[in-house]
């Protein structure tokens, strides 16, 4: 698997969605994804799972560098809903949560592609694996990569026509169906997330509420 391609799953054993919108700035993509207004307080990866795993509980030794009191004052150690960081990478934005599902729902996909367009992607600590592409407030793709002909958006055939993401998981080995379909996808459409840009300190938010 190329980390340059997609978020490394190395870097997320307990699973992760990650979505992208094209021509938005990251501050718009957290405001679609969260639905109200917010207030992003930037985050490293590492910062990131420092909070998850300590939450109110938190001091400064757990994120040096950071102000315990501006991450209690920005609602970002309300372990109630998902952690969201989001970040650019050419023409695309991207928001990654670690953990849960909150960026794989169809609501959240489909008011984020309103006048762009958008892809989620959903690997789970089961290992369970969604990939759904979205046009313009409507989810065009929706399926999981081991059964690709059982598609449950309403026009497959554009994504499939962008990128020929069926021709690289029936020529692959079908265990690699998700790395194979990811790959090609995000290659074509030209969105990714490089290790080094997830790594480094990115706008993030709490969704408080959400679980």
């Amino acid at each position: 698997m190329s980390a340059s391609i997609f978020p490394n799953s190395q870097l997320y054993e307990t699973g992760y969605c990650a979505l992208f919108a094209r021509g938005i700035s990251p501050a718009e993509l957290l405001n679609r994804v969260s639905g109200g207004e917010i207030h992003p307080i930037p985050l490293t990866r590492l910062e990131a799972d420092a909070v998850k795993a300590f939450g109110e509980d938190i001091d400064e030794a757990d994120v040096p560098g950071l102000d315990v009191d501006d991450l209690h004052s920005s609602g970002i150690l309300d372990n109630s809903g998902p952690l969201l960081r989001a970040g650019a990478h050419g023409d695309w934005s991207f928001a990654i949560e670690s953990e849960g599902s909150y960026l794989a729902r169809d609501e959240i996909l489909q008011s984020v592609s309103r006048g762009t367009v958008a892809l989620s992607t959903r690997l789970s600590e089961t290992g369970s694996k969604w990939i759904s592409y979205a046009e313009g407030g409507e989810i065009f793709s929706s399926f999981d990569p081991l059964f690709p002909q059982h598609d449950y958006g309403k026009n497959p055939a554009v994504l499939e026509e962008l990128t020929a993401y069926r021709e690289a998981i029936d020529s692959g080995d079908r265990s690699e169906s998700y790395e194979n379909a990811i790959r090609k996808i995000q290659r074509e459409l030209q969105c990714a997330v490089p290790q080094e840009t997830d790594a480094a300190s990115l706008l993030a938010v709490r969704v408080a509420g959400k679980y």
